[in-house]
């Protein structure tokens, strides 16, 4: 009767309100809130005091709903907890909690509908089973400075995704931190959108791209992932001024990606994670900085690989690709290239820096007097026999280095950088 009473009277509040203007009001966690959203005007300002707030509401109008501390949205594990169809909608401050677990239903803690363009989320805390937001065909959302956290006690595939953007336009997804969700921001059939600043870590895939074009993916940081960024069958992508470190898949993986340019990441220590005896664990993490898989008509450029299995391994036909000016320092084996082509790596006589390359630069120009080629013959034996790799700098195997630079008939196609750097500024440059 007291709940029915308070609930009341914000009512008939809210109804004075609707003959004036738009007003803010606060509620308290013994008020019906679905009711206060219905009756709200649009404009309104709803604010939730401390207190726990238990259901899955609706909101179908204009308003704003912010957050005291202390304050739960309580989805009781059902559905969504708060699903939004109305446009101009703002969710601030609050903590979104228990929504459902049913994959197949898309059951998030915000569920934003097609209609509800210009949406904002901002400073809301989010932790579940399945997907944290799921943006179905919005246009223009801001999802900024949100945090969203996983159930690390399910398996990783039965997770949902923390951002989940599906056929989503014009969004702005900056500064938020996700962890212990499937992926951390999953973007499917979406063009024209910005992932900046984000903080993605313990996940399958940080930032994964589907069939998406002309989005923007910049300062974000991926960390203990099983793949920083994985763009796939996607077009016309600017990735610049990330960093992958730690993860374990790859840091960048490139699949079917065409006339996109990804300049100036760092990626470091992609390695397959050590087991309790101290040795590489063999479940299948490649540990590769970036991998480049059928991708064509790309501009890799002012990147750092560093300390990585494989710095960069490039497959299945991947042509057309210019790749220049980047930082191979440190990793294990620096690339692997499977194809039967020559291939040159430089651009406009701008090399890559080798901290494994042994050459000269008598003329001080900046760059090595003779070509680097990081994946000569040698290699492919070294590739087929890791024992052999510690006879990497033994006088026999730098004489067959030697007895294959003079006899070419000998030589198997590979790549050609040449122009090697012969100074490592990339940390000057990002400064």
């Amino acid at each position: 009767m007291k709940r029915i009473l308070q609930t009341s009277f914000i009512l008939l509040n809210i109804f004075i309100a609707g003959l004036c203007a738009a007003k803010s009001y606060s509620i308290s966690a013994n008020d019906d809130l679905q009711a206060v959203i219905n009756n709200a005007v649009d404009g309104d300002i709803v604010e939730l005091t401390k207190g726990e707030y238990f259901g899955n509401f609706i909101i179908d109008k204009p308003i704003t709903l912010s957050c005291k501390e202390n304050v739960k949205i309580n989805g009781n594990h059902q559905k969504d907890t708060i699903r939004i169809t109305a446009k101009n909608v703002s969710i601030k401050n609050c903590s979104i909690i228990n929504w459902g677990d049913n994959l197949t239903d898309m059951n998030a803690g915000l569920f934003i509908e097609k209609t509800a363009e210009n949406i904002r989320i901002e400073n809301n805390y989010l932790k579940g089973d399945t997907f944290g937001m799921w943006l179905d065909s919005t246009p223009r959302a801001t999802i900024i400075n949100n945090k969203i956290q996983g159930n690390l006690s399910i398996r990783s595939q039965d997770r949902g995704n923390g951002i989940h953007l599906f056929n989503v336009t014009e969004a702005l997804v900056k500064n938020n931190k996700v962890w212990h969700t499937r992926d951390g921001i999953y973007i499917d059939t979406s063009n024209n959108n910005q992932l900046i600043g984000n903080k993605l870590h313990d996940l399958r895939y940080g930032i994964h791209y589907m069939y998406s074009y002309s989005n923007r993916v910049e300062g974000n940081h991926t960390y203990n992932t099983r793949t920083g960024y994985a763009l796939m069958q996607s077009k016309y992508l600017t990735v610049v001024n990330n960093k992958s470190e730690n993860d374990s898949n790859y840091g960048i993986l490139m699949n079917y990606i065409v006339h996109s340019e990804i300049s100036d990441n760092q990626i470091i220590n992609t390695k397959q994670p050590l087991g309790v005896d101290g040795k590489r664990d063999d479940y299948g993490a490649e540990g590769k900085g970036f991998f480049i898989y059928n991708a064509h008509f790309n501009t890799l450029s002012n990147n750092l690989i560093s300390k990585s299995d494989i710095g960069i391994h490039l497959t299945a036909g991947s042509e057309g690709n210019k790749i220049f000016s980047n930082y191979f320092v440190k990793n294990r084996q620096q690339v692997k290239y499977v194809a039967n082509r020559k291939v040159e790596w430089s651009f406009e006589k701008q090399g890559n820096f080798w901290s494994d390359y042994q050459g000269w630069d008598r003329d001080v120009d900046g760059f090595g007097d003779e070509p680097f080629e990081p994946n000569d013959g040698i290699d492919k034996i070294l590739w087929k026999y890791p024992a052999a790799n510690i006879l990497i700098n033994s006088p026999a195997v730098q004489t067959l280095r030697w007895v294959q630079k003079e006899f070419p008939v000998l030589k198997s196609p590979g790549i050609t950088d040449s122009y090697p750097k012969m100074k490592n500024d990339f940390l000057e440059q990002v400064k």
